[in-house]
This record gives structure tokens, sequence and C-alpha cells, in this order.
């Protein structure tokens, strides 16, 4: 039984793409912006830094775009000390999507940073199977990562996932068994690729949606969109296209019975949607469907999940990691 109402955010917003420095500068404007709004939860979208690669959707392989991007990726935690401090200043969680470099080596992680208020990363999630052509740039993340974090003195849990990794059922369950309580769920725009432009948002809402009611979680859905410094960069450095668009995504918060808190919002500019989540209301949706309880029928199914170490670095980015100080 939870009596506490969080102010919430899922962030719709664009980086600076392929610009590390740059857009992990704009995620510590946000956090401060944040705080102003008394936000208490900041989530951002997937790999907002240094950006979706969208190039692997618009030209042939490219194994020196991939490089460009591995070198715009972030090292945990070298990379993430001032956001840290942001946090800590701030007194704000952040959910924070960004494409990982291992630390020290060249292999890139799709991954989600879950920082406390206080600046301790909470832990790391590695998407477990990159999609499609994210395969050119992502390796496969392990159960090893699969986890959920309870934020000091919050006492709720949150975990997150990367896109189309909400797909993979056992995924969500995982996090559902760990007595999760909110969701983060990290999109990209998609509904701007060539192709997905009148399924994308369905895909996602649908996706979030089935995620809140089978897990009875509260769902902060942050996603990018495709802006100008986006669409310049690859035809700068890799000539015209035409599978890519500007704006999209699609933005919002979402009650354990599937109603907005916040959004759906969709739009070419950044917004901070905000929402209240009382979790105290997940009394009444656990008293229908408890997903890691009565619902779950232990006896009938049986889920599996491979938590063995498969990175050599992946105890030391699980967390938790302090804020160092100066």
């Amino acid at each position: 039984m939870l009596d506490k109402k969080i102010k919430a955010c899922a962030l719709h917003a664009a980086p600076i793409y392929m610009d590390k420095t740059a857009s992990l500068c704009k995620v510590i404007s946000l956090i401060s912006q944040a705080a102003v709004e008394d936000i208490e939860l900041l989530a951002f979208p997937e790999v907002f830094v240094p950006g979706f690669p969208y190039f692997t959707n618009c030209y042939p392989p490219n194994a020196a775009a991939v490089a460009l991007y591995a070198a715009q990726s972030v090292e945990i935690p070298d990379d993430l000390t001032e956001v840290q401090a942001a946090c800590a200043t701030n007194k704000v969680v952040v959910v924070l999507g960004v494409s990982e470099r291992m630390r020290g080596g060249h292999t890139l992680f799709n991954s989600i940073v879950t920082i406390d208020a206080d600046g301790t990363i909470l832990g790391v999630h590695r998407k477990v199977q990159p999609t499609w052509a994210e395969r050119l740039v992502w390796g496969q993340g392990s159960g090893y990562t699969l986890k959920t974090y309870e934020p000091k003195g919050a006492g709720y849990r949150i975990g997150g996932l990367a896109c189309w990794e909400h797909t993979m059922n056992g995924a969500r369950q995982a996090l559902i068994d760990q007595g999760q309580h909110v969701h983060v769920g990290c999109w990209p725009a998609l509904d701007i690729l060539d192709g997905f432009e009148n399924v994308a948002s369905a895909q996602i809402e649908a996706l979030m949606k089935t995620h809140a009611l089978t897990a009875q979680v509260f769902v902060l859905c942050p996603s990018s969109y495709v802006d100008e410094t986006c669409l310049q960069w690859m035809e700068k450095n890799l000539g015209p296209q035409d599978k890519v668009k500007p704006g999209g995504g699609w933005t919002a918060i979402i009650h354990p019975f599937c109603s907005f808190v916040a959004g759906p919002y969709m739009s070419d500019f950044d917004l901070l949607v905000v929402g209240e989540i009382d979790l105290s209301q997940l009394d009444l949706v656990k008293a229908y469907v408890d997903g890691a309880g009565h619902y779950k029928r232990p006896e009938v199914f049986r889920l599996d999940v491979d938590t063995t170490q498969r990175w050599k670095d992946e105890p030391d980015i699980v967390g938790p990691i302090p804020l160092k100080k100066p």
C-alpha cells in the first residue's frame, strides 16, 4: 500500500544531434527547468545523448558513421558526473536514455540510466535486443541489467525499457516480478520514418497501455522528435536522404487503467509533459488484477530470466554509483 503522490514529467524534446557535450548540457538545463516546476521525476527519451542513429534507416551500412556515433556515445559514469550533480542540486530523480560506449572500449549499447535525487546512479539497463538496423550500432544487453530500482526514501520501484523491447513479454514480466510501480518507456520519433507514418504512434500507444494495465503501473513515455540538427548532420556527412522527415514523437503519462494522466503530445518543439502520479490508486487496480500476485498463476506459468553476468563491465554499471565529490 502506497500513499504517495509524485509530480512526474515525460520529456518531449530533441537532442543536439551527434554532439555529446551539447546534448549533456541540454540535459542539465532541462533538469534545472524541471526543478523550477517542482518536478520530482523526469524521464528522457531513448538515446537522448547523442540522438537516435537514423542514418541506419536512410543509407547503406556505413562503418565510418557508426565510428562517429561511437565517439559521441556516453561512457558511464565518467561522462555523467555533471548530470549526477544536477540531479543532486535540484533533488530530481532522472531516467536518461543514452547510447553507451563500454568504458575504455568500443562496443555500444542502447542504455537507460536511472539517477537518484542525491546524484547516485542507481543502475543502467542495456536494451536486450536492438531492433532491425539498430543491430549495426548496438550490442545485445543481458538479463543482468534487467532491474528495477527504489530511489532513496521514495517508497516506489521504477524500471524502464527501450522502444520495441516492450514487445518482449518476458522482459516486461521480469520487471513486474520485481514489484515495479512506475515504468519508463523510452522512445525516439518513429512516425517520421518511411513506412511508419500511419502506424508508429498507434504502436507506441498500444505497447505503453499494454504495460500499464498488465503490470499495473504508471507509465512515463518520453519521446524525441527529429529537428534540423539531425537532418543537417545526415545530409552534410552522408548525403541527401528521403527516409526521415522532421517532427514526430509521441509523449504521454498513462494511468494503470489506461487513461491519460498527461498528453499524448506530438509536435516539433520541446515540452515538459507533466502529470501527478497518485500511487495510492494502485490499491484499487491491484484488487482487480495483480501481475505479480494472484493474476500471475505461478502454478500454471513460469518465467525463467537468466540474470547471469555476460559482459565484463556489468557489475561496474549496474550500480549504485555514488556522485564523486569534487
